[in-house]
């Protein structure tokens, strides 16, 4: 019975018969075509520089019909009209030398690594800017190859072109004017970000960009930098620094940045001299938005309330929508209130209104990812001159912004360099501070009681989101300002503080005599100090050696810094001092000791991790085939 039942299983068994050698017919050998090269037949990739290639191709499709029915390529297609123009032909070169690869001697020659990497600095920007993520086949890692590896360069032919056309060029272009290249309109996120890095590309000799953290919702802070030397601190060239967008409903600051960079950029190149001075002797950082997050929660905010002025005879409220972040933080009060410890100091000895330490308690508090990320910037560079812009108001403020009675909120509370930053609150707008409010956590107060770094605040108007017919004239009556007050940052001393072998003294303090605020120096021993026209007595110091004072005058209309140097002779430290100085120290570098800033840190990184969006952007219609997978890789949020 069982091998009745075996040879019923093996005739309904559907496998083919095996080989037997010995059975003629039986076996039939197998022929495996090797793939040779073959002609270049992809139409948008007919003026590579070379004519063969081969299937399958690197990224493994296995016939041109195969390669012309995916999303990949048709991306190569479209991709000059869906960047403006933009890095074509770079971008659909660089996709044909992967779907298209170059075949020698019937084997597949990788494109080099370097020449991708080139292409991606350069247009990564522009896919941030329509909001599509950096497609997959041009991973550089992935699908290109090294020098060593025999690579070959894609773009070739194309640098020979530009080559020949720069030498047998003979036109000189015509000088553009910068502002015709600024679009007075709002700017989306990921096309600030792509106007930023454009401008780094355009001048690459004086501007830069960097992130200094992510926002809540995982959005970049992202700051161009301006400097003849971009990147490097320099001896003695002080670095001033403006803020934009921390209220995300006060929009204004944020575009007149996006502008001033753009204009610094095209100035410097066109030859403006008071441009090419600034930027020649003075290291500029804009940050234009601090508060991404709630920019977008403003914007859709705007949005939905022009569906209709009212609804069932209520107006629609959206004046606040978006002016906190994603954890509905008011970033302008989430700075360490540094100000109530120095009101509760001031009979102290040690009565001291500069380099105040971060309390402990504080980290235990709901510390915002953007306030974090600008404390941490605000430590590591020497600022010397800062200013913040909001809306709401039309006026320029300045320390302290918490009152010193906290039943008087419009009790006026002067920081001790009160006269100096009057100078620079009118340096930027003849406007007198007239309505005091008090708020504690100020980012203006922390960075006068934490740095060395004079902040003021600038309410650039009482319209938090005027329309967009109105930012010309909002540039226009604001850019001759920001200028004028990024030269402030010259305004007063500067040296170095040496001992007699002329080593520097980092943490040497520099005073000034009825003034009840020291600045330090950093690790070269350099310091700067803003200071008013007139007489001053101006006193170096520092543990372990002798106090020098000299006497400075400034005359009114002095535009650079006067260099005054120390030297300060050893001496011996009284013990109490000592150790009094010693804790002050190691306190003041206590920044968030108990790591509880991890968490946030970690939600951030999530948060970038987030599930697709419900909303797709406007592109993404012409990619979905079908019969095909959703190409989901050109999605930045998948």
């Amino acid at each position: 019975m069982l091998r009745i039942l075996l040879q019923l299983i093996a005739l309904a068994s559907c496998s083919p018969p095996r080989c037997d050698p010995r059975v003629r017919g039986l076996c039939k050998p197998t022929v495996q075509v090797k793939p040779k090269c073959t002609d270049v037949s992809l139409s948008y990739c007919d003026d590579m520089s070379y004519t063969h290639t081969m299937f399958p191709n690197i990224l493994g499709h296995k016939s041109r019909e195969d390669a012309e029915g995916g999303a990949e390529y048709l991306l190569i297609s479209v991709v000059e009209s869906l960047l403006g123009g933009e890095c074509n032909p770079e971008i659909r070169m660089l996709g044909c030398s992967v779907l298209a690869p170059r075949c020698e001697s019937a084997k597949v020659l990788k494109p080099c690594r370097s020449t991708c990497e080139a292409v991606q600095r350069k247009c990564s920007h522009a896919f941030q800017g329509i909001e599509m993520a950096w497609p997959y086949f041009l991973d550089c890692d992935r699908f290109f190859a090294g020098d060593e590896e025999g690579c070959y360069d894609p773009l070739a032919g194309l640098k020979a072109e530009e080559d020949a056309e720069a030498v047998d060029g003979t036109e000189i272009p015509p000088q553009e004017d910068p502002l015709a290249s600024l679009q007075f309109k709002y700017h989306t996120n990921p096309q600030m970000i792509s106007i930023l890095k454009k401008t780094e590309e355009q001048c690459p000799g004086i501007a830069r960009t960097y992130s200094i953290g992510r926002s809540m919702e995982g959005r970049e802070l992202l700051v161009i930098e301006f400097s003849n030397n971009p990147g490097q601190h320099e001896l003695l060239e002080p670095e001033m620094k403006y803020i934009g967008n921390m209220h995300g409903n006060e929009v204004l600051g944020r575009q007149l940045l996006i502008y001033l960079a753009q204009y610094l950029c095209s100035e410097y190149l066109l030859g403006d001299e008071r441009v090419q001075k600034l930027i020649n002797t003075t290291r500029i950082h804009i940050l234009p938005s601090m508060n991404p997050d709630g920019y977008e929660a403003a914007v859709s905010g705007l949005q939905d309330s022009s569906y209709g002025e009212e609804e069932e005879g209520q107006r629609y409220d959206t004046w606040n929508i978006g002016q906190s972040n994603a954890q509905n933080i008011d970033l302008n009060r989430n700075f360490p209130d540094l100000t109530s410890i120095v009101y509760s100091r001031r009979r102290q000895r040690t009565y001291r209104t500069d380099h105040v330490s971060i309390p402990d308690y504080y980290w235990f508090g709901k510390v915002a990812p953007e306030t974090y990320a600008v404390m941490k910037w605000i430590r590591s560079i020497p600022f010397v001159l800062s200013a913040n812009f909001h809306a709401g108001d039309l006026v320029v403020s300045y320390p302290f912004d918490l009152s010193k009675h906290p039943l008087e909120r419009n009790l006026l509370s002067p920081a001790p360099d009160d006269q100096v930053f009057k100078f620079l609150a009118g340096g930027y707008a003849k406007l007198p501070r007239e309505d005091w409010s008090s708020i504690a956590g100020s980012m203006q107060d922390f960075n006068y009681l934490h740095t060395n770094c004079l902040e003021v605040t600038v309410e650039l108007g009482c319209d938090r989101f005027p329309p967009e017919e109105e930012l010309f004239i909002g540039w226009h009556e604001n850019h001759d300002a920001l200028l004028t007050f990024m030269e402030l940052v010259h305004h007063g001393i500067k040296g170095i503080v040496q001992d007699e072998g002329g080593n520097p003294i980092k943490g040497a303090r520099i005073s000034i005599r009825g003034v009840r605020h020291d600045i330090t120096t950093g690790e070269t021993g350099e310091y700067w100090r803003l200071i008013n026209p007139g007489s001053h007595i101006v006193g170096a110091s520092a543990p372990g050696y002798t106090r020098v004072m000299k006497r400075v005058v400034m005359p009114r209309r002095m535009h650079t810094a006067g260099r005054v140097d120390f030297v300060l002779q050893k001496a011996p430290l009284e013990p109490d001092v000592q150790e009094e100085e010693a804790t002050i120290t190691t306190s003041y570098d206590r920044f968030d000791p108990y790591n509880q800033y991890e968490r946030y840190t970690r939600a951030a990184d999530l948060s970038q991790n987030r599930e697709e969006r419900s909303e797709k952007p406007w592109w993404w219609s012409y990619f979905v085939l079908p019969g095909r997978p959703a190409p989901t890789w050109l999605l930045q949020h998948y």
